[in-house]
């Protein structure tokens, strides 16, 4: 009998130091999963927060999740990265993506890019309370959560 898929893929990556985390991943890498982190831990809140229609939900989370968004928040958290975040935020800012935001500027693009590198960064090195926390205080700064 054939092994199941479930034994064959392990959805949860295995755990790296920063350091490895750092070398073996580009920034472009980063920021690729640490957007699908941070979408789905967005939706994940905003979906638990209450019952609605599925286009107010998604209404609440793309204003949330937006290079534009991400952008601003990140301006504003910058002070309180670690030097391993700082690092891996820089990189990515100053990547070449191969593409652009439909509504960002390219620098909103470029930090949102950095944003969610961090994000990747934190989640493949299993730092998941410092992840959590970030995306917390991205909520309270996009006034989802009120404090």
């Amino acid at each position: 009998m054939e092994e199941s898929l479930e034994k064959k893929i392990s959805l949860n990556p295995p755990v790296k130091t920063p350091h490895e985390v750092s070398s073996l991943y580009s920034p472009l890498s980063l920021a690729y999963i640490g957007d699908s982190i941070y979408d789905l831990k967005v939706k994940n809140f905003v979906v638990s927060s209450g019952n609605m229609q599925p286009e107010k939900y998604h209404r609440i989370v793309t204003g949330i999740v937006s290079a534009n968004s991400q952008s601003e928040f990140i301006k504003d958290y910058m002070d309180n990265l670690s030097e391993d975040e700082l690092a891996v935020y820089k990189r990515a800012r100053n990547s070449s993506p191969h593409t652009k935001a439909k509504n960002a500027s390219l620098q909103d693009y470029l930090m949102a890019t950095g944003f969610e590198a961090v994000l990747g960064f934190l989640y493949l090195s299993g730092q998941h309370d410092r992840l959590d926390e970030i995306i917390t205080q991205s909520l309270i700064f996009r006034g989802v959560i009120k404090v």
